[in-house]
């Protein structure tokens, strides 16, 4: 049988975090960290931030992180991988195929090494929509993926 989860008011964890964050697009990357960062610490959550050029170089990170984890005892394993990136689509396919790739790496990554990585590597048709996405005050990707995070964090631990 398994464990009930908390509900989400009453949760404070000491659980640990990875942000893995491109640098490309960094206006609105660097925005989405900010209020993902904000959001893991306010439920008490430890954070360890890796930057990366771009999007495709983010799986790699994200990969390596969850194999160490696996390795650590369970007190410092982490609880969730956050991977935040903006690609904008351009008059190629260049920005679909990196999208594509992203995605499919990052759910291998989760189901291979049960970790959750939380996916926020944003494939946006112009800066418009990142700017509603990324730079609002009222609703932003990062502070989602954290608490997916968080969430995922408390679920894991139930099972």
């Amino acid at each position: 049988m398994l464990k009930a989860v908390k509900t989400k008011a009453s949760r404070k964890t000491g659980k640990s975090f990875a942000i893995v964050a491109s640098t490309y697009n960094l206006r609105y990357v660097d925005a989405m960290l900010r209020a993902a960062k904000a959001e893991i610490l306010r439920a008490g959550g430890k954070v360890q931030i890796i930057r990366v050029p771009g999007a495709y170089e983010i799986p790699v990170v994200a990969a390596r992180l969850a194999s160490n984890s696996k390795l650590k005892t369970q007190n410092s394993k982490l609880s969730a991988i956050i991977c935040l990136g903006v690609i904008l689509r351009g008059a190629t396919t260049h920005a679909q195929h990196i999208g594509e790739a992203v995605s499919n790496a990052l759910v291998q990554i989760q189901i291979d090494h049960e970790v959750p990585v939380i996916h926020e590597v944003l494939l946006l048709e112009n800066e418009q929509q990142a700017k509603e996405r990324c730079l609002s005050k009222t609703h932003n990707r990062g502070t989602e993926a954290a608490q997916t995070a968080l969430e995922m964090a408390w679920v894991m631990a139930a099972l």
